[in-house]
């Protein structure tokens, strides 16, 4: 009797390693994400966030240092009797700048050097008092009738030093594309401040060159920037149709926007009574330069130029009303730090599949 072959039922091992690779995936993709939004939730509520930070004392008080309380703004008494002056560290137009000391804290004392200048002086001290904020230097005290303003020391000092101090082996790591962003973003962040600040729209007057714009702000211990010179900051009030003039003196050169220079022409002597006023867009004019400048010559600083060509052709509009407002340069900054962000996480996702 001849047999029937014998089909024998070949049983598979079920397919799970692949099954389990792709989950662990799904879950690093979304674990990336998670981490990616909570990122990006802390840097948009820590530069988002009330302007008074919660972590500063009232207005009128301080903090400074390991000190837990609050301290009153010290009096001219209170300066005379307590703060030791150890240096001179700089010197412009209106004041003399003193690194000194207070209770074992450094402290930046300034003075008023030409009198001709006190109201100028007078101006930076009351513009310092009304705009204490996350953005601006600490005001520790102050002496209107000896013409003195103590303010937080901060060692890293003016934005004019910010190539050599990221050379500084303590801070290579921070001399990436992602920290130099971080910076024209706090810049960009502080226009916006000024021109919806408690007091008005400001104009920040002290701004005819790149380098002059950088000794007006400070670089912290952290990586963040404050404004530091509040000497000239007019105010615009379109509605009682209040423009600014920044200075009485004939302002020339590319830096500065188009409605800052003389329009008559080399024929017509420069006159300031002539010199037609204009609006806080002479700051917006001036951004793509001030970001080019934080943004340097690091590995992907390009790429972030690239994202950002857009928005600055905005800002260089020859017509101020074309130009975009400080808010709106804001949210493109963020906007492009996010997709960066983002697209700099996926090659080690796609690594993964």
């Amino acid at each position: 009797m001849e047999k029937k072959p014998r089909f024998v039922r070949k049983e598979f091992a079920p397919r799970e390693a692949p099954s389990i690779s792709l989950a662990l995936l799904l879950a690093a993709v979304l674990l990336l994400n998670v981490l990616l939004y909570l990122y990006l939730s802390k840097l948009y509520s820590s530069s988002g966030r009330a302007e008074t930070d919660a972590s500063i004392c009232p207005l009128g008080y301080f903090k400074l240092g390991a000190v837990r309380n609050c301290s009153p703004w010290l009096s001219c008494e209170a300066i005379n009797r307590e703060v030791r002056k150890l240096k001179c560290v700089g010197e412009g137009a209106v004041k003399k700048v003193f690194l000194s000391e207070w209770k074992e804290n450094k402290v930046v004392l300034s003075q008023l050097t030409n009198s001709e200048l006190k109201e100028d002086f007078l101006h930076g001290l009351k513009m310092l008092k009304a705009l204490q904020s996350k953005h601006v230097v600490r005001l520790l005290g102050y002496c209107e009738q000896q013409f003195t303003i103590l303010t937080e020391y901060h060692p890293l000092g003016s934005l004019r030093g910010l190539n050599e101090t990221l050379h500084i082996p303590k801070y290579k790591g921070m001399n990436t594309w992602h920290r130099r962003l971080m910076l024209a973003i706090d810049y960009v962040s502080i226009i916006r401040y000024l021109h919806s600040s408690p007091l008005g729209t400001l104009v920040m007057c002290d701004s005819n060159d790149l380098d002059k714009v950088l000794s007006q702000y400070l670089l912290t211990s952290d990586f963040h920037i404050l404004v530091n010179d509040l000497d000239a900051l007019p105010l615009v009030n379109r509605s009682a149709g209040r423009l600014v003039k920044c200075g009485h003196r004939e302002l020339r050169g590319e830096f500065v926007a188009p409605e800052q220079h003389w329009p008559y022409g080399e024929e017509v002597p420069f006159e300031d009574d002539l010199m037609p006023p204009y609006d806080e867009k002479t700051d917006i004019w001036k951004i793509p330069d001030v970001s080019n400048f934080f943004l340097g010559h690091v590995e992907g600083s390009d790429i972030v130029r690239l994202h950002l060509f857009d928005i600055h052709a905005a800002c260089k509009k020859k017509d101020p009303a074309e130009r975009p407002s400080a808010q709106e340069v804001l949210d493109t900054y963020r906007k492009v730090l996010t997709l960066l962000i983002r697209e700099a996480a996926m090659p080690s996702t796609r690594e993964m599949l």
